[in-house]
Formats: structure tokens, sequence, C-alpha cells
């Protein structure tokens, strides 16, 4: 195939690769799945039966496993799942047995400014327009367990309003005396629809539900997403799903999916979704595709399932954490490991000359709109301001004990004096450093990438969590917020005050891991200050619980759990060509 990613799109590019895309029988077989484990969901997707599979490799030495994470990125975002798919292709070329492990794609961002998820060039995942467009329905189901436990919640608040206590025994339903004004989710939807952020429902009369204030979040910033992501088998899937809390009573009690009698049905839901899916890289490696997106304001990571089964059947497992090393990193160290019980070998870290031109002082850069002149043309001094940001994330990747691998996600226009700066400042600071042309070149791009993975994976080191669980849950804020993101102190609104103080005194909460949410486009709250930031305080405004994934969040700074749509949203450019049924204009 001649695939030049400088003259044609992405999805031309995938749609040109799938002309010769492998059966999907041929990707499990390289995964050495057996009868039965591979569920083939249309052409060239399926899913793996992951109890049986499970049943069968648990006992396999793991092989090496390899997270990859980033610098602070602009709004367009650096490549790191183009990067996954690289090195998993470059691996391929040096004789290894890869496989990546990526998170599915949420509507909001494919609709919108950011595209798919699937990488880019000549290093992204295929068939394209399944991955991009629900794959096997795994969000829906999200979207359609965690809507049918809002369902569950006005119906039940609806009918204690219209009867008496005598009129729910007889029906088996005891008075749970909901306070509307303390449930603490909304509906899901897996669009950026800001006009649902903040709604009313239940007007009407007595039989239209119950009126109150409500609103909408994005499917991925769902506790169901959260649970999926962690959950390690159906049994824990259930008991976790049961454990949610979906709102308080008027007394203050915790009500719960299980409270409600939703739990059951919301599995059943979601008992296919449990199930990781099967892609392939344009070079026919496998990949692994299952949870979601959105480390700012949710975990953002694939599936401990994902990660447990492909450590399992290959040499090299190449996952992936949402955002920079600050966010999805810092998860995936202190909440997925400990799920997992796996600590990684090494870790990319994925920097382009633009970000790091941006973080050195550069420009503004919006999506939609031409590059200015200093990101495309060399421009020594704004770059070596800007690799503050990537010596911090260095540091954060060396404070966990893991070995660090700077990947200069290479772009044309970069020069060789911009590339040696970057080496000689990663090297000083204790990482390797390579570059790669995954989106270029394909895996003969990525194959530099590919063998300091190698070597890295092969250096001793010393990877531990940065809290015990039994530090004190504002001590572990206050430790993420200052060794991680740099801050001086963290500062706490009155409510997120009573709140954190609350969940302390209760023993199981107490032990629960720390999911922040804040902005990806900064090291601090304001994704207005970028590099390093010096001299700030992280501002924490309210503290939630998301008792089934076992998550305390703090809520830090101005996070909207359902982003908006932008002026030019890339629907726009979605189409089908009505004489072939093909999709075009995914990017």
């Amino acid at each position: 195939m001649n695939l030049d990613p400088t003259k044609m799109a992405d999805w031309q590019i995938a749609e040109a690769a799938e002309k010769n895309i492998k059966p999907i029988a041929e990707i499990g077989a390289k995964l050495g799945l057996q009868d039965g484990e591979l569920v083939p969901m249309g052409r060239n997707v399926a899913k793996i039966d992951y109890t049986k599979t499970w049943n069968r490799v648990k006992d396999l030495k793991p092989g090496k496993y390899v997270d990859v994470t980033a610098i602070t990125p602009t709004p367009l975002g650096e490549g790191k799942t183009t990067t996954t798919m690289g090195l998993v292709e470059g691996l391929g070329r040096i004789g290894k047995k890869p496989v990546g492990a990526i998170r599915q794609p949420s509507g909001g961002p494919t609709f919108n400014i950011k595209g798919s998820a699937a990488g880019g060039g000549l290093a992204q995942c295929i068939p394209l327009a399944p991955f991009s467009l629900g794959l096997t329905g795994d969000i829906d189901a999200i979207t359609n367990a965690h809507n049918l436990c809002m369902v569950a919640l006005t119906a039940r608040m609806q009918h204690e309003r219209n009867y008496d206590d005598a009129r729910l025994a007889t029906i088996g339903l005891r008075r749970l005396d909901i306070d509307p004004d303390r449930v603490q989710m909304k509906w899901a939807m897996d669009f950026c629809a800001q006009a649902l952020r903040n709604i009313t429902i239940g007007k009407g009369g007595k039989m239209d539900g119950y009126e109150m204030e409500s609103g909408f979040q994005i499917t991925v910033s769902s506790e169901i997403m959260a649970i999926l992501a962690v959950a390690n088998s159906l049994k824990d899937l259930r008991e976790r799903i049961g454990k949610m809390v979906v709102a308080y009573s008027r007394s203050g009690a915790e009500v719960t999916t299980a409270d409600l009698e939703v739990d059951g049905a919301m599995t059943a839901i979601m008992l296919e979704a449990i199930n990781p899916n099967l892609v392939q890289t344009i070079e026919g490696n496998p990949g692994l595709v299952h949870a979601g997106p959105f480390a700012n304001i949710a975990i953002g990571q694939n599936s401990v399932i994902a990660d447990m089964l492909g450590v399992r059947m290959g040499d090299y497992l190449i996952t992936e954490s949402g955002f920079a090393a600050d966010i999805g990193y810092e998860k995936f160290w202190n909440l997925k490991c400990r799920y997992s019980g796996l600590k990684p070998d090494a870790v990319v870290i994925v920097a382009t000359v633009r970000a790091l031109k941006m973080h050195g002082g550069g420009p503004e850069v919006k999506p939609g709109k031409p590059l200015d002149k200093a990101y495309t043309e060399e421009e020594l001094t704004l770059l070596e301001n800007g690799c503050e940001n990537l010596i911090a994330h260095i540091d954060i990747v060396r404070k966990s004990g893991a070995t660090p691998v700077v990947c200069i996600n290479g772009f044309y226009t970069d020069t060789q004096a911009e590339h040696d700066l970057v080496r000689r400042i990663a090297g000083e600071h204790g990482a390797r450093c390579a570059v790669s042309e995954h989106w270029l070149k394909g895996g003969a791009g990525a194959i530099e990438l590919a063998e300091a993975v190698v070597a890295a994976c092969e250096e001793e080191h010393h990877f531990a969590p940065l809290y015990d669980l039994d530090l004190p849950l504002k001590d572990r804020v206050e430790k993420i917020a200052t060794e991680i993101y740099g801050a001086d102190g963290v500062e706490w609104s009155e409510e997120a005050e009573k709140k954190i103080s609350r969940f302390q005194r209760d023993p199981a909460v107490a032990k629960m891991g720390m999911c922040m949410v804040k902005t990806h486009l900064s090291l601090s709250h304001d994704p207005d200050l970028k590099g390093r930031p010096t001299g700030w305080t992280l501002p924490i405004r309210d503290v939630l619980i998301y008792k089934g994934a076992g998550f305390v969040v703090p809520v830090a700074g101005d996070i909207k759990l359902l982003p908006g749509t932008g002026s030019n949203p890339g629907y726009r450019q979605i189409d089908v060509d009505t004489e072939t049924g093909k999709v075009t204009g995914l990017f």
C-alpha cells in the first residue's frame, strides 16, 4: 500500500488499509485465543469472552507492561493513542509479540473538535468507522444502565410523594424519603450538549414525575464507566454497581442502587460490556479496546480486565492513560495498578515540539485555526523554556519508581536542532529519549522508540504508590497537589471541607482511592497557566463519592461533567457515501 499521511486524511488512510484488513479470527489467533473465546461482532471486530479466557491464561507469566502518558497537551492533543499504536507496530517490526490496549472513543469528542481516538496517519487502529461510531455498544450499555438508575430514582420519588406508607408496603416498598436537593447523579448522554447541563424535570401534573433541578453528564464521566474500568470479574462488577450512591435521604442516609432495587437490571444491561473488544492496527497487530476517556473528569484508563488479559497474551502490553502524567498517569499509578496488581516496566511520555513551544510562551493554540509560524519554524528559545513542562512529567514518572522514556512524536516541521535539544534535556533529567515518526511511517518509523522501550523494560525499577491508603483523605489531596502538580498547598471550600471530613469518619470511605478532577490543559487547576507553574494554590470546591468504583473524587476548579460543542465541530465533515456505504470525514 502506498499511503501518504501528508496527502491523505486519517479516514482515507483507514479506508485504504481496510482493503487488506486481516480476518478478526486471525488477529485472535495471534493472541492464542481458543475455540469459544472469540465472539465475532460483525466483520472485523470481536469481543473476547473474558471469563473463559481468564480462567485459561491467569497462571501464565505476564509479559512486559508499558504505559503511555504525555506532557501537558495543547487543545489539539499530542498523539498518545497514535504513539500507542505506533509503538505496538514498532515492536512488531523488531520481532516482538505486542498487544495494544486503548480506550473506546466517546461520541462527545468524535463529533466535536478533537475527533476519534483511533490514532492517526499510519499508526491507527482499524476498522475506523465501527471503532469511532459505537463499536460493540459498550458506551450505549453504560448510558442505558446509568439512565435506568435515574428512572428508578425519579419514579421512586414520584411514588413516595403520591402514596402513603401503607400503600407503599402493599407493593413491597419502604419509604426512602429521598432529598431532591441531594441527588448525586444526572442523566447521561455521550455527546457534548452544553444546553442540557442544567435542566428542570418533572414538569406537569403529579403523574409526570417529580419536579426538581437536574441535568446531564457525558456518559464517560458516569461512575458505571469507572466501575467497568476497575472491575475484575462479573461478580465484582455486580457488587460495585450495587454500592453506587445515587442520592441521600432527608435524614442524611445514603440511597444506593441496591436500595432502589435496580442494581440487578443495571448489571444485566452491562452483561456483554464486561468483555473487551478486539480490533487491529493498520499493520495487523492486536488491539484491545475497553472502557473510556476523560482523565480530567474520570479515571481515564482502559480497563483492568483488558490489561490483565493482554499482558498474559503478548510479550509486551502497551496501555494508555488519558491526558498528561499529572492526571492520567497519576491515576494509573495510584488507582489502576492497585486494582490490577500490575506494575509498569516502562512509561512512555509523549511530547511534541509544538506543545513544548506553547509551554515556553508561544502563541495560543486553538482547534480549527492555523498554527502560528512559531510552531512550524525552528524556535529553540521557546522550546527550551517549554521543556520545564517535560521535566515536570519526567519527575512525576520517576517519583513512581518507573523508568521513563520520552517519545518525541515527530512532525515534518520539526528540525534536527529542536530534536537534539529535547534529547539533551530529557537525558539530563534521567529519561531515555527517542524520536518517532510512526504517524508518517508506521512501525518502520517507531523502531527507535520500540528499541528504547525494550531497553528500558530491562532496567531495574522500584514502582510503588504515592500514598498509603491509611493516609487521611485530606493529606492525600495535599500530597498529590504539592508533589505531583507543584502547588504550594490546597484551599478547601466550606462545602468540600465538610464533605471530606464526613467521608474521613466512614472507615470504608477513608480507605478508598483518590480520583482527582481538574483541567488537563495545565499542571495547575487553571488552563491558562502553562509550563511548570509556581506560586499557586489548588482550590477544591467539591468532593464527590463513587462508592461502587471505590473513589473519593475531589473537584478542583470549574470542571464541567458535560463538555460543550464548539463552533466548528467535526460532525460537519462526517458523511456517508451512499453508493458504497463508506463513512467519510472521520478524523
